[in-house]
């Protein structure tokens, strides 16, 4: 009866059971691992059994034979098992497969490795060039700043535009930088991690092609790089065109004579009657309060440097909103934020007069510079 039983599965072979199937018109299963291996070890084994067989007829044969006679037929046997013993094993079509897989997947492993390598070259590049510009303007500035004296312009005695009092800055430094350098880095980067987190609500968002330290950058830490470091360039130009003309022209700010009470080289002041209406060169500060760089900025009056900062950045920054956020739900809350923008930079423009610090050209130059620059630098943000 046990003859008649059918084989099981579990009596045949992983080769066997595949050949069946082929020959059935199953479709084979999935390949693994581990039927790839099973079907190789069955192969060694039937091959291991053949060279046995063999080996227990060729000692029967030669325990009757002369010792001779044994040498070269031992010889002759091991011969033809080198030339005819072979193990034909067809394995299953998925093994090339497989291994075509695999190959692929190792292919695209090194062009991914590649890729980070390239990814990262760019970015230490882009950044490396970037910070040389910026650098090279900011050493220009300083060495400008610190060693250039501006030009030493005269002036006449009965102008009544030189005789405002000293009051201090209503916009201090510290309030410039924190709103000119510090609100735009920071709208920027919330408004480009927004605009990411948007997108990748509805699209499947590819990777940005950057690499630091074998990760990748996300597409939004790019963007706020891009633009913050279009920023930082353009506020480095405007600058530096405001401080050229600043030591060119050597314009006197309008609280000249309370700050500085020139006295001319002959003992006379401008209260003398014989210098009104006479343009003095040549003249020495007589207040004893006066420091060399207030002296030195006495003569930095056009254009307002505080004018084109603050319209450079807000005129920036407005543009940058107009262009990145399009979503029409924060239309009205993006024009508020732009409105708000301008005026600060036209309060701070109108305070550089109030405060007696330049006179009212010298504020629309500066702002003028300022704007002019905002558009060239964004320019391709359109």
């Amino acid at each position: 009866m046990s003859s008649l039983r059918p084989a099981s599965v579990c009596d045949t072979t992983p080769l066997q059971r595949f050949e069946s199937q082929s020959s059935s018109g199953e479709e084979p299963s999935s390949p693994t691992a581990a039927s790839i291996v099973a079907a190789a070890a069955a192969a060694a084994a039937a091959a291991s059994a053949a060279s046995t067989s063999n080996s227990h007829q060729l000692q029967l044969q030669l325990q009757h034979q002369h010792p001779l006679q044994q040498q070269e037929q031992l010889h002759n046997n091991n011969n033809n098992i080198n030339d005819n013993v072979k193990v034909d094993l067809q394995l299953p079509p998925f093994v090339g497969v497989t291994a075509d897989a695999m190959r692929l997947a190792n292919g695209h492993s090194a062009n991914g490795a590649k890729q980070r390598r390239r990814g990262t070259a760019q970015i230490f590049g882009r950044v490396a060039v970037d910070v040389s510009l910026l650098f090279c303007l900011g050493f220009t500035m300083f060495g400008l700043s610190l060693y250039v004296e501006p030009h030493k312009r005269g002036f006449f005695c009965n102008d009544l535009s030189l005789r405002h009092p000293y009051k201090e800055s209503t916009i201090r430094s510290w309030m410039l930088y924190l709103m000119c350098v510090l609100l735009p880095v920071a709208m920027i980067l919330l408004v480009e991690f927004y605009r990411a987190q948007d997108w990748s609500r509805h699209h499947n968002q590819p990777g940005s092609g950057y690499y630091l330290c074998h990760m990748e950058l996300p597409h939004w830490a790019v963007d706020s790089y891009r633009m913050i470091s279009t920023l930082f360039f353009g506020l480095a130009v405007e600058q530096m065109t405001t401080d050229l003309a600043k030591y060119t022209i050597g314009r006197l700010r309008p609280h000249f004579f309370t700050l500085c009470k020139p006295m001319l080289l002959d003992g006379t002041t401008c209260a003398d009657y014989v210098n009104e209406g006479r343009y003095i060169e040549e003249y020495t500060c007589t207040a004893k309060d006066i420091s060399v760089k207030q002296f030195k900025n006495m003569h930095l009056s056009f254009p307002s440097g505080h004018s084109s900062f603050v319209f450079f950045s807000m005129i920036y920054l407005a543009i940058y909103l107009q262009r990145r956020v399009n979503c029409s739900r924060l239309r009205m809350l993006r024009h508020l934020l732009q409105f708000l923008l301008v005026m600060f930079a036209w309060y701070t423009a109108l305070t550089r007069v109030s405060d007696y610090k330049h006179h009212w050209s010298d504020v629309l130059a500066g702002s003028a510079i300022g704007i002019v620059y905002a558009f060239l630098v964004t320019s391709n943000f359109w």
